[in-house]
């Protein structure tokens, strides 16, 4: 029994030695002359996080390994203590109002896009165009799908979704492949949803670059624009793609299969969902376009008008994160009238639509969650003054944009995740373009650039996958006859961020 108690006693002491020693780590952190110097093992937390999500693709697990090795580094504790530090971290994201404002957006955003799927505005947008008899013709059917991927930007995959089923039968009709749409639609979503500042992509992008200690992210974000080079190129290029009926490689013999009257290749596997692809009630005269065009409409004008109001009177002032979470409450709250005056749901039915919706979303709002937490123990280790003074030291200048868009690009094809992608490399981006006094939107656009790209030739990206679906195609014959379309681009984009290294930095 003495040797049982003796046991019990010793551990005992470790426990109480590791909370006393996590108690005395947790005062040390009040205490301002402790500083930290940037050293080598600065780099460990956002270096780790990326490899462990290369290989494992579990970015919510690689991120939190991050964190408890940034935060064992940061105190100079043992894992133990560092675990309980690392949790203490991811809950201090929700002390900062703005990083709070985005959480709740995000899960917004998904009762919003639920609530106007389940009222049937996304049924009522695809009749609506239907209805119009405007295509006659091959090369109008893939305009069709271009614009309709160009103007319905709220979320990537709705507009998969709407652009696919839309112009898949018309495709066949014409005798256009399926793989010319998937490229098409492929091309139209993310690229463009990442240009928008009034949705999801928009809100995680100006969290994640607020968390980097930029005064205004959102000013940053839309100075961002005009260099986010991939995005750009591909909805130029696939619309040059369409005018001149371009064929590549595997599409040029996709094409020709097609004009021969077969759909697909013998042994192809389309990753169709019948549900999806043909919507149940797809008849019901009650549904209607307007209940998807007027909350969108509603949140585009009232993004303005929140950044007039939040930046007293001065739009480039007003807060990003408060404007956005503001415009999408609207949004949501027009839906939730038309739906009730047009008599299409209860309160009750309304409500379990907006959980399920923001369920939906809930590991988005999760990486996003642990990937503030990284930014802000990377921040505390001065891995970007550290990763900052090397590239100083043995990049040139000239060499660092590419290189981050490179860098970006091989992390998203390899865990394809373009917001992923974000979380772990736009934190890291923006602290080196500081440290160098560099203008953080040229950085920012590289990293975004490549995680576009990275995510648009993976063959895991959750995009691709659903372009494949709602083009009714063959995912690994999507795969093959979209990369060199995408490899062309990225190409072209490689050498416009040399030359903007080269003449701006």
């Amino acid at each position: 029994m003495s040797d049982y108690r003796r046991a019990g006693d010793s551990l005992y002491s470790v426990i109480a030695t590791l909370i006393v020693d996590w108690h005395q780590q947790c005062l040390s952190k009040e205490c301002p002359d402790r500083m930290y110097e940037p050293n080598l093992l600065s780099v460990g937390p956002p270096l780790l996080a990326i490899i462990l999500a290369i290989a494992t693709r579990q970015v919510i697990i690689s991120l939190s390994i991050g964190i408890w090795i940034g935060f064992c580094i940061l105190e100079s504790v043992n894992p133990f203590t560092g675990l309980a530090l690392a949790i203490e971290g991811v809950i201090s994201v929700f002390s900062d109002a703005g990083d709070t404002r985005v959480l709740i957006f995000t899960l917004v955003i998904g009762g919003l896009i639920a609530t106007i799927e389940k009222a049937g505005g996304v049924r009522g947008f695809i009749h609506l165009l239907e209805s119009k008899n405007w295509v006659d013709r091959p090369s109008k059917a893939k305009w069709l799908a271009y614009l309709t991927g160009v103007v319905v930007f709220i979320e990537s995959n709705i507009t998969l979704l709407v652009a696919g089923s839309i112009s898949r039968p018309l495709f066949d009709r014409y005798k256009v492949a399926r793989e010319k749409l998937a490229y098409i639609i492929d091309s139209t979503s993310a690229p463009i949803c990442i240009m928008i500042p009034l949705n999801a992509w928009g809100a995680l992008i100006i969290s994640l670059t607020a968390s980097a200690d930029i005064e205004n992210p959102l000013q940053v974000f839309i100075t961002a624009i005009p260099f986010n080079l991939y995005p750009i190129i591909v909805v130029l290029f696939s619309a040059f793609v369409i005018w001149r009926n371009i064929n590549i490689g595997p599409m040029k013999a996709a094409q020709a299969r097609t004009e021969q009257g077969q759909l697909l290749w013998p042994n192809a596997t389309p990753m169709v969902d019948p549900s999806i692809l043909s919507p149940q009630d797809s008849d019901n005269a009650q549904d209607k376009a307007r209940f998807m065009i007027v909350p969108i409409m509603a949140m585009v004008l009232a993004m303005p008008v929140c950044l007039y109001i939040t930046g007293n009177g001065v739009i480039s002032d007003g807060s990003g994160s408060t404007s956005v979470l503001w415009s999408v409450l609207i949004a949501l709250l027009v839906a939730w009238v038309l739906v009730l005056w047009n008599r299409r749901g209860t309160v009750d039915e309304l409500m379990h639509t907006f959980l399920k919706g923001a369920g939906g979303l809930l590991p988005v709002a999760m990486i996003l969650l642990f990937a503030l937490a990284l930014g802000d123990v990377a921040n505390a280790l001065g891995t970007g003054i550290y990763v900052a003074g090397l590239a100083e030291d043995t990049i040139p200048p000239t060499f660092l944009l590419p290189l981050l868009f490179l860098t970006s690009s091989i992390v998203a094809f390899s865990i394809g995740s373009s917001w992923g992608t974000f979380a772990i490399m736009i934190p890291l981006a923006i602290q080196i373009s500081l440290a160098l006094d560099f203008n953080p939107a040229l950085f920012l656009a590289a990293v975004l650039s490549g995680s576009v790209f990275g995510d648009h030739a993976s063959p895991i990206s959750d995009t691709t996958v659903v372009a494949s679906m709602a083009s009714a195609t063959d995912h690994i014959d999507h795969v093959r006859t979209q990369l060199p379309y995408a490899l062309i681009a990225a190409g072209m984009a490689t050498v416009g961020f040399l030359l903007v290294g080269m003449f701006a930095l």
